[in-house]
């Protein structure tokens, strides 16, 4: 059986037997759309070792493929070749020899504190429509630099995730289908009240925490693009809403938060993947330093 005519049963298995999270599902369809187009072996029983290493070559060679890329390649495969060894499809995983290219150690690219003030201040200033635009993207913005959500888990919230008299959010079904609470800071949350009055004021009661300006309906992925792009533009700072979550963990260790309490708070299942903030801030190391004994 072709690998095409697999792709929907794997897809359906993957959302409602594993309850994976749709964006999981759509770096899935990515993946295996490229392989029907540029695998050289499309009958999933005939696929072998040496067609995956062709494939994986050519998106490293002439696609120039980040090592990023190629992992998530790697591990979708895997997982798709997994799934048709235990529908009895094939019944060896032609990836599972692979090597895999030593992952590039950058730091995570972030924002100073400065810069992130200026974003904010610009969200501030900026000539919107009406006043409701206004504190909807001021508390968007605040809603990533104070608390470091991903930016599915911010469309993701409802009406009932947000307790601003309790000062903590609720993530739903956060990367890897995990739950978790963060606590609202008073910054963040004085922002979260003002933008909940001008919603009341228009009636908005989509169960969507943030909605859309035109109509009663959550914000969607497209409206919040354009919102970065506005502030990109406007402020003259360039940056990715992945690179304010990793200026809210840098952030946060420079001023005084511990590991532990970050890594619950970003959501990571392995604090290891939260200690590489540690060499992003430099703040943070020279506090550290002070530390040494002979220093006095």
């Amino acid at each position: 059986m072709e690998v095409k005519n697999l792709a929907e049963r794997f897809y359906n298995h993957s959302l409602h037997i594993r309850c994976y999270s749709e964006a999981t599902i759509r770096r899935y369809k990515y993946v295996l759309d490229f392989y029907i187009k540029y695998g050289p072996e499309q009958e999933v029983g005939q696929i072998r070792q040496s067609h995956i290493r062709e494939l994986l070559l050519f998106g490293r060679s002439q696609r120039h493929w980040k090592t990023t890329t190629y992992l998530v390649f790697y591990n979708s495969l895997k997982v798709f070749f997994d799934w048709c060894i235990k529908n009895e499809l094939v019944f060896t995983n032609p990836i599972s020899e692979i090597e895999i290219p030593k992952l590039d150690s950058a730091l995570p690219k972030k924002l100073t504190k400065q810069d992130a003030f200026i974003l904010l201040e610009t969200i501030q200033n900026y000539p919107h429509y009406n006043a409701f635009l206004r504190q909807r993207n001021y508390a968007i913005f605040c809603t990533f630099l104070f608390a470091g959500l991903r930016r599915q888990e911010l469309l993701n919230l409802k009406i009932s995730d947000v307790d601003v008299p309790n000062l903590s959010i609720l993530v739903r079904r956060g990367k890897g289908n995990k739950d978790r609470y963060i606590p609202i800071s008073n910054k963040l949350a004085q922002s979260l009240y003002k933008y909940l009055e001008f919603r009341n004021k228009l009636h908005r009661t989509s169960p969507s925490f943030f909605v859309s300006s035109i109509r009663d309906a959550g914000l969607e992925l497209e409206g919040l693009k354009k919102i970065a792009e506005q502030v990109k533009l406007s402020s003259g700072i360039w940056f990715t809403i992945h690179k304010l979550r990793h200026t809210f963990a840098t952030l946060m260790l420079e001023g005084g938060c511990d590991i532990y309490s970050l890594s619950k708070m970003m959501g990571h299942s392995d604090i290891k993947t939260t200690t590489i903030y540690l060499n992003a801030s430099a703040e943070h190391l020279r506090v550290q330093m002070t530390k040494h004994p002979m220093n006095n």
